[in-house]
């Protein structure tokens, strides 16, 4: 999937001069977290977030610093901050250095970009035009729209056994000696694992695999040094 695919369309924007206490109040109206700014040229030129109204004089939040502090930071750091937590418009504090993505970039290469930039927000473009923006609720949206969406007509239970022993075989954490038995959709995973992270991992891989309707852990946890194993938790308590 791409940036194009999840988008929201409908781009809430403000301009550079639009004032500080208007943009608050559009996000606070949208229920949104952040604003792309576009000039009267259609270029966009910010983005404006919550995080930006966090120092503000009006609220009293603007920073403190002593005063020898304020002696090695210099005048224009100093005079910086005031227009940060003082100014009236837009462009007073929003972020200049916008990530943007194109329509086609790929929905990893958003995620990519948002965890490499630490953003919540990616602006999609077409040329020098915005088109859309991608947010982390898009994200959420399209993986609750889409998950599961289309029934597999070859989900037979050979077929589920095959797809779900070739994924855990591919793995580093497979486990030693796997068998994997399916009846009616219906998944049972046998073996040894060394580490209970794989316990997860394994299961997993067998809930992802289109036409299954419950996986049974029979797993066993061995200790590599000693030899003890341990059952899994599903059939200690079968057992008890």
């Amino acid at each position: 999937m791409h940036a194009l695919h999840v988008m929201t369309r409908d781009v809430v924007a403000v301009t550079p001069h639009t004032t500080i206490e208007e943009a608050a109040k559009i996000m606070l109206r949208m229920h949104i977290s952040g604003l792309p700014v576009i000039d009267d040229a259609g270029n966009l030129v910010g983005i404006v977030s919550e995080s930006d109204f966090l120092r503000r004089s009006e609220i009293g939040t603007g920073r403190k610093h002593a005063a020898w502090l304020k002696f090695f930071m210099g005048p224009r750091r100093a005079a910086a901050e005031f227009v940060h937590e003082s100014g009236r418009k837009v462009e007073d504090v929003m972020t200049r250095q916008v990530v943007s993505a194109r329509e086609e970039t790929s929905l990893v290469d958003v995620v990519d970009l948002m965890e490499k930039h630490d953003i919540k927000r990616v602006p999609v473009m077409r040329g020098e035009a915005t088109i859309g923006i991608v947010t982390r609720s898009n994200l959420l949206q399209a993986m609750a729209s889409l998950a599961h969406e289309i029934p597999d007509p070859t989900a037979d239970d050979e077929h589920i056994r095959e797809r779900i022993t070739r994924a855990v075989n591919a793995a580093d954490w497979r486990p030693i000696g796997s068998r994997v038995d399916v009846r009616k959709g219906v998944v049972h995973l046998h073996g040894l694992i060394t580490i209970d992270q794989a316990r997860r991992a394994t299961i997993v891989a067998a809930e992802n695999t289109s036409g299954v309707k419950e996986v049974h852990d029979h797993l066993c946890l061995v200790d590599s040094y000693t030899g003890y194993y341990v059952e899994s938790p599903e059939d200690l308590r079968a057992a008890g």
